[in-house]
This record gives structure tokens, sequence and C-alpha cells, in this order.
């Protein structure tokens, strides 16, 4: 009968010890706690989800931001290389783009120099060729070139190919197509 007594005795505390365990682990671990919260579906959907989307939207409108400005940077630096190698978008000196012809008038004795490149059409008016030296002015409507003092036709295109190059007025009023920089004297 002692061995009876003695597997009893074991088999109740094992129970006893089993019952403490269980109910410390339940304890412990009990859900909706401040340490383990209970989260539930409509949590999940209608607040965590919109929090984190929130988030992510405010992460990309800043990187779409940084990435255009970059982009809008480096845009602007390569038309400004473009136009420094290529002469696109040089302004003369009436804020004139020197990639369209303006009109130009110029009075009797004022003289029109031009850039190298400058192109001139005399339209209204007379006008002669300025140069120190030859060539002068080079037609390219004929494909020959101009010397000082000649008279521009008209309707004919000249392009200054070397500085100190221009047109002076021999009318009262006279008129120019003018495509590239220039100065007026």
């Amino acid at each position: 009968m002692k061995k009876n007594l003695w597997f009893a005795r074991l088999a109740g505390l094992l129970f006893v010890s089993y019952a403490l365990l269980v109910v410390g682990v339940t304890a412990a671990g009990t859900p909706g706690t401040e340490t383990d919260p209970l989260v539930t579906l409509s949590y999940l959907n209608d607040t965590f989800m919109a929090q984190l989307l929130g988030k992510v939207d405010e992460k990309l409108t800043a990187r779409d931001k940084e990435l255009s400005d970059k982009l809008s940077a480096q845009v602007a630096q390569e038309s400004k290389d473009l136009a420094a190698k290529y002469g696109g978008g040089r302004q003369t000196d009436d804020g004139a783009s020197a990639d369209t012809f303006i009109v130009v008038t110029l009075s009797q004795g004022q003289v029109l120099r031009g850039d190298i490149g400058c192109e001139v059409m005399l339209r209204v008016g007379t006008a002669t060729c300025v140069a120190p030296s030859e060539p002068g002015l080079i037609d390219e409507t004929d494909a020959t070139a101009l010397s000082n003092g000649k008279a521009l036709v008209k309707n004919h295109l000249y392009m200054m190919t070397i500085d100190e190059r221009g047109a002076r007025a021999t009318a009262a009023t006279t008129k120019l197509l003018v495509r590239g920089g220039y100065t007026i004297q």
C-alpha cells in the first residue's frame, strides 16, 4: 500500500505542477494586454493600412520631387551646354533670339556690324558693305564676295564671316532682316 501512496503523491504533485504551469503561462501570455495587444482585422484594415499607405505615399512624393528637381536641373544644364556649343538661344543687343530673323531699321549713315555668322538681307532702302579688308560680306544668294563700299542687292542674303563687317545705310530709312548678334553704330 505504501507503493500506491507514493504513486498517488507523485501523481498529485505532477498534477498541481502542471496546473500551476498552465496558469502561469496563461497569465503571462494573455492576449489583449499592453505588452501583447490583441489585433483585430478591422484595426489592420482601417487604421494600420491607412497609416502605412500614408507613409509610403509621403516617401514616394518626396522621392518623386527629388528626382524631378534633379531631372530639371540636368535638362537646364544640357540645354545651356548645347546653346553654348552650337550658339542656340544666343541673344542679340535688342533681346531677340539669334536663331530668328528680326527687322532692324537704320537711318542714313548708321552702320550695323554683325558678329561672325550674322546674316542680313536688305529689304527697304539702300546700303553698302563696310569692311576694313577683303572679303567684305559673303553673298549667299550668288555665292560671291561683296567688297567694301559696294551696294547690297535687295533680297540677297549676306553673311559676316570675319569680325568688323557690316552694312551702312545710304537711304533715309533702310530696313534689314537680321539673324545673329549685331551692334549698331
